[in-house]
Order: C-alpha cells, then sequence, then structure tokens
C-alpha cells in the first residue's frame, strides 16, 4: 500500500503531463484526480491500522559511493503516516475542488489546453511531498524538498502571462534557495561527522554530537545546536519564518486551489516536518531548541499583525498561515513535538476550507479578492458562508473552556500555549505571551473576514453582487469534507495527539529525552488561568471585531486616520520588502552593473580585448613571413631546430 500511496500522483502527473493527448483532456484529469483519491483511502487505512514499530520499506539501491550508501526506502512510523493523511486527503480534494473551479477561470481565454498541465503539476507537488515525508534519509528527503520548490514555482507562476505572477514564482523560489543552503550545510556537516545521512544511523548518533565540537566560520560551535539550527534554517525557508517570510503573501498569485494545498498540506508543513523528524537530534540540542522557539513564537505575533489589516481575501488567510506555522515551532521549540504534529493535523482541514471557502466567494463575486467590495454574500452563497464559518470557529479557537469539547483549533492551540508555559523557562514564557496575543488577533482577523465578506450592505460592483451565485458541487462537496476535519478531528484525535494515549500513539517516532524535557507532562498540571486565556483572547478579539465591523463600521477607517503611520507600517507588512529590496536587491543590482560596466566593458572590451585586436594580427602577419613556400627554407628551420635541441641537451648534461 505504501508504494501505491508514493507513486500513484507521479503516475497522474505522467498521465496528464503526457498522455492526456492520446486519451484526452477530461480522462487524463479524471484519472489523476482518482489516483488521488485511492492514495488518500489507502493513506487513511495505513493511518488507523498503524500499530507498532518503525518499519523500513526498501525500494531499490539509489546512490553507493564510498562510504555513502543510500537506499530509496519508505520510512513508515507514526509521523509519516499523519503527513500521509494530509497530504493525499487535502490534495485529492484539491483535485476534485479543481474541477470547479478552473472551468470558470478568465485568464485562459485563448482555447489552450492548460488544465491537464495544472493537474499534471498539482500531481507532480504531491508526489514529491509524498517523497519528503516517506524519506528514510536525509538525500531522499533533500529530493523531495527541492521538488516540492520546483512544484511552487511552477504553481505560483502558473499564470505565466502575468507579470506579478512569474515575478511571485521567481520570488518563492529565491527565498527558498536561502533556506535550502542553510539545509544542504546542515546535511553535510551530518554526514562529516556521523559518515552516514540515513535516518537510523544518525539518530543513534545524537549524544554524540551534543560531545562534539565542529569549528564553522572560524568558530568553534557545538555540533548538535549547530547542525540543528542549519536544518532549522532550512525549515525556515520552507515554512515562512520570520525573515524568509516574505515570498507566503505574493503566493497568492497563483490559483486558489493551489494556495490551498501550499499552505495546507504540502510546502510549508515540510519545515515543522523536520523538526519533528529530526527531534532525535534536536532534544541533544537546547540553544537551537530556543532559537526555535524564539523564531515561532515572533514569527505568530509578527504575521498576525500584519493580517489585521489586509484588505485581499487570500492574503489575510496567508498570513494566518504564517502565524499558525509559528505556533507549532513553538510548541517543536520546548520540546512538544507531538502539538505540532496535532496543529499541524487540524490546520490543514481548517485552513484548506479556508482557502477554498475564499475560492468560491472569487468565484462567486466574478474574480473580485478585495474585502471592502463585498458584504451582505451570506445570502447569496449559503453554503461557503456556512463553511467558512466553521474554518473561523475552529481556527480562532472555539470551544468550551477547560473541557476537551470544541473545535479542530480548540483543542490543538490550546495544547500549545499550555506547552509554551509549562516550559518554565525565558523562551518559554516569551512564547506563551506572544502566543495569546497572537491568538486574540487571530480571533480578530479572521472575524473581520466572515463580517466584511457576509455581513452589512454589499460594496463594490453592483452588477458583481447581483450576479453572486453558489459554487458548483464540486466546490462545495470537499468544503463539506473539510467542514467536517475542522469540527471533529481536535475532539476524535486529542487523546491520541495530547492526552494520555500520546506516548503510545507516537512510539518510537518521536524522540523525547526524559533526563531533561518533561514538558509534554507538565503541560497537563498547568494552571487553570493558562488554560483559560487563549478562549479569553479569542472572545475578546471577537467582541473588538463586531465592535468595528457590525456595531460602528466607520470605527476602523477613522482609527487608521488617527494612528496614520502605525497603519501604514502593518499594511506594508513591516517595510520587510522594501529592507530587502534595499540591502539585497539594489546591492545585487549594483554589483552586477558594476561587473558588467567596469568589469565585461572596460577590462574585457577595453583592455584585454583590445591588446587582442592589435597583438593578433601582428603575430599572424609575422607568421605569415615564415610560410615563403620554398622547401630549402622549412629544410634550414628543421637543420636549425635540431642544432639548437642538440646543444641545449649537451649543455645541461655537462651542468649534471
Amino acid at each position: 500500500m505504501e508504494t501505491i500511496i508514493l507513486f500513484a500522483p507521479v503516475v497522474g502527473t505522467i498521465i496528464c503531463g503526457f498522455g492526456w493527448k492520446l486519451i484526452g483532456e477530461k480522462a487524463a484529469t479524471v484519472t489523476a484526480t482518482g489516483l488521488l483519491f485511492l492514495a488518500m483511502l489507502l493513506s487513511w487505512i495505513v493511518f488507523l491500522t498503524f500499530h507498532g514499530p518503525t518499519e523500513q520499506i526498501p525500494l531499490f539501491r539509489w546512490v553507493s559511493s564510498g562510504t555513502l550508501s543510500v537506499d530509496w526506502a519508505i520510512r513508515l512510523d507514526r509521523l509519516t503516516a499523519i503527513m500521509l493523511i494530509v497530504v493525499t486527503t487535502v490534495s485529492a480534494l484539491v483535485h476534485l475542488y479543481s474541477f470547479g473551479y478552473m472551468a470558470h477561470d478568465e485568464n485562459f481565454r485563448e482555447g489552450e489546453s492548460y488544465r491537464p498541465r495544472f493537474f499534471a503539476y498539482l500531481s507532480f507537488f504531491t508526489f514529491a511531498m509524498l517523497m519528503l515525508v516517506t524519506s528514510d534519509n536525509l538525500l531522499q528527503m533533500f529530493f523531495g524538498w527541492e521538488g516540492v520548490g520546483v512544484a511552487s514555482y511552477l504553481l505560483i507562476g502558473f499564470y505565466y502571462r502575468k507579470p506579478s505572477a512569474n515575478a511571485a514564482a521567481i520570488k518563492a523560489f529565491i527565498v527558498n534557495r536561502v533556506g535550502d543552503f542553510g539545509f544542504a550545510l546542515g546535511i553535510f556537516a551530518i554526514f562529516f561527522i556521523t559518515d552516514s545521512i540515513n535516518f537510523g544511523d544518525i539518530f543513534s548518533e545524537g549524544h554524540l554530537l551534543a560531545e562534539t565540537n565542529i569549528t564553522f566560520l572560524w568558530t568553534e560551535w557545538n555540533a548538535a545546536n549547530l547542525i540543528c539550527v542549519l536544518l532549522f534554517i532550512g525549515a525556515m525557508g520552507k515554512s515562512a519564518q520570520l525573515f524568509l517570510h516574505t515570498w507566503l503573501p505574493d503566493a497568492m498569485e497563483g490559483p486558489t486551489p493551489v494556495s490551498a494545498l501550499i499552505h495546507a498540506a504540502t510546502m510549508v508543513t515540510a519545515g515543522v516536518f523536520l523538526v519533528c523528524r529530526m527531534s532525535p537530534l534536536f532534544e541533544y540540542a537546547p540553544q537551537a531548541l530556543a532559537f526555535v522557539t524564539v523564531i515561532g513564537a515572533t514569527t505568530a505575533f509578527f504575521a498576525a499583525t500584519i493580517g489585521l489589516v489586509q484588505n485581499d481575501i487570500k492574503r489575510v488567510i496567508a498570513y494566518s498561515t504564517c502565524s499558525q506555522l509559528g505556533y507549532m515551532f513553538a510548541a517543536a521549540g520546548v520540546g512538544v513535538y507531538q502539538a505540532a504534529m496535532f496543529h499541524l493535523f487540524t490546520h490543514a482541514f481548517f485552513k484548506a476550507m479556508l482557502f477554498l471557502g475564499a475560492g468560491s466567494v472569487i468565484t462567486a463575486m466574478h474574480h473580485e479578492q478585495d474585502m471592502r467590495n463585498y458584504g451582505g454574500l451570506r445570502r447569496k452563497i449559503p453554503y461557503t458562508f456556512w463553511a467558512m464559518m466553521i474554518g473561523t470557529l475552529a481556527i480562532t479557537g472555539v470551544g468550551i473552556p477547560l473541557t476537551n469539547i470544541g473545535f479542530a483549533g480548540f483543542l490543538s492551540k490550546d495544547a500549545i500555549i499550555e506547552s509554551t508555559y509549562a516550559a518554565q523557562s525565558g523562551v518559554g514564557d516569551y512564547a506563551f505571551w506572544l502566543l495569546v496575543m497572537a491568538a486574540a488577533m487571530t480571533s480578530f482577523y479572521s472575524w473581520r473576514l466572515i463580517f466584511m465578506t457576509f455581513y452589512g450592505k454589499p460594496k463594490g460592483d453592483k452588477h458583481a453582487h447581483e450576479h453572486a451565485h453558489e459554487s458548483p458541487m464540486t466546490i462545495l462537496v470537499p468544503l463539506g469534507v473539510l467542514a467536517l476535519g475542522s469540527i471533529f478531528a481536535g475532539m476524535v484525535w486529542y487523546g491520541d495527539f495530547f492526552g494520555h494515549h500520546v506516548e503510545e500513539f507516537f512510539g518510537s517516532s518521536v524522540y523525547i529525552n526524559h533526563e531533561t524535557n518533561h514538558v509534554l507532562h507538565d503541560a497537563h498540571e498547568v494552571a487553570g488561568w493558562v488554560k483559560v486565556s487563549p478562549f479569553i483572547a479569542m472572545a475578546l478579539g471577537l467582541a473588538l471585531a463586531w465592535v468595528f465591523y457590525i456595531a460602528n463600521p466607520s470605527l476602523p477607517g477613522r482609527l487608521a486616520q488617527a494612528q496614520r503611520p502605525l497603519y501604514l507600517f502593518l499594511l506594508n507588512k513591516w517595510y520587510f520588502d522594501e529592507l530587502y529590496e534595499i540591502v539585497f536587491l539594489r546591492t545585487a543590482k549594483w554589483l552586477g552593473r558594476f561587473l558588467w560596466k567596469r568589469g565585461d566593458g572596460d577590462v574585457i572590451d577595453g583592455t584585454i580585448n583590445g591588446v587582442a585586436m592589435g597583438a593578433v594580427p601582428f603575430l599572424t602577419r609575422l607568421s605569415q613571413k615564415a610560410q615563403s613556400g620554398y622547401l630549402f627554407t622549412y629544410a634550414f628551420a628543421m637543420v636549425l631546430g635540431v642544432v639548437a635541441l642538440i646543444t641545449w641537451v649537451t649543455i645541461s648534461g655537462g651542468a649534471q
């Protein structure tokens, strides 16, 4: 089953990419979608029936060079099983959703067959992610890692006639190369010390790495801390954490199904999975874990502040993703990898639904994405409205305090906040307070989206509002399935991911150093006010959003005018793009112009080529004079050469 799950998407890629002309567009896209549903069904069977130790399923010998020996193998454990259902479920539903969404696409009107290409890219994206999560060694993981990078480039820039889409695709690709360079350095360092890149060998060497120092950038580092920081830099790029986050909002240039796939199931979850997979190393790297916690908590807060003022419906949800990923890293940073995976699991359902619901709204409003031109849509698109409501209840964390009853995000997000407090450390306290504040802001901007879109009076284009209509069943069915996950996923699996069965459920797939890490146990013993704080934050955010956008809709405009600098600071995303433009882009452009004008122009064209243009003709004319055409001239030259050679040999022999 595991082999079928892994290779079913790549078969769909081949059929859609190369075989659609033989069997037709519809048959190719339906086949690819059917293969994804097959992979989804088998993934759920694996997830529900897997109980036992880690299994290695070798497929074939891959690389053998010196001491490096690597098989392409499937590593099946609880982490893999969780990621299989996340990836295949969301991907299968996105494939189905795309039938309805792309049928109304307005970016291609020339009759070209772009749908097979789109489905081929989606299937390839899924295959690359499955290769990543089933990997049994770092080389296989790196190939999958780079595969999702290539697929994201192709899908973000799918509307290749739009300059903004091409720019966004290039931006995502380049920013991820920065993180991937750190990941590659981490792999090199692991092989340098352990002489292996197979997970089984690496995980048994955690204590060795903790006792080893390594020289890097002319400085002595603890090997475990250095390697884990380098690996996390790779995760920062893929999962859009602070400083390497700038590609994520621009990725909204791709079609909405792509946004759902990237944000809920594939690319951005790869970084969280990497940290959890490498827990046997991170547990021996306390400084690296502290770095992960600080970056994660800061990202959660930072992205939430930006989400407060965005007006593009997809960008609001994009910054929400960035913030929620920060939660996951904060949990991993305090050593509760199970809570990180719990939130990754529940987040896949409600985030996919929010993005696909946003796509339904965009389709109904004739591809208008500015929420300021929405309003009053709940009567026009009631099914989409209720789907978005369920997603919002899940992401904001609505539930009954001090119980295990609530929407998916209520249980998983609270588990993370309780874990950071239970860490009882400086970085843990820092993360706790930032995550609580982020929870309040998450509630505000999520309900702001609901109120601006579905409540109030219609705004913007009257024609668009008059002709707004509910989406087809191919769009609504995925929303309904994801709604079930958003409601029940947290309650059904709470005991396994964070409750009494957590150690039995995860087994050896996640390593906890019980000598130093007691956070998972202590998280259940925190004070009541700690457990209630996320709910209070959610309620405050909801109340404030209601006041601003229902009770007194003039307040947001007045506040933005009164606090103009702060409003512009948030609206312009803390000016990170402008800062990077000055520091990196302009510097790179200046260096390029300098090398072009001074290096290529003045030195090569002006000096080297100038000398060559004078010397080559002179030497050519000189050589022409030696070509007399007379035989005795060439014979005389040969005699002179022989005499010179004999003289040199005689003199050199006498000198010895």
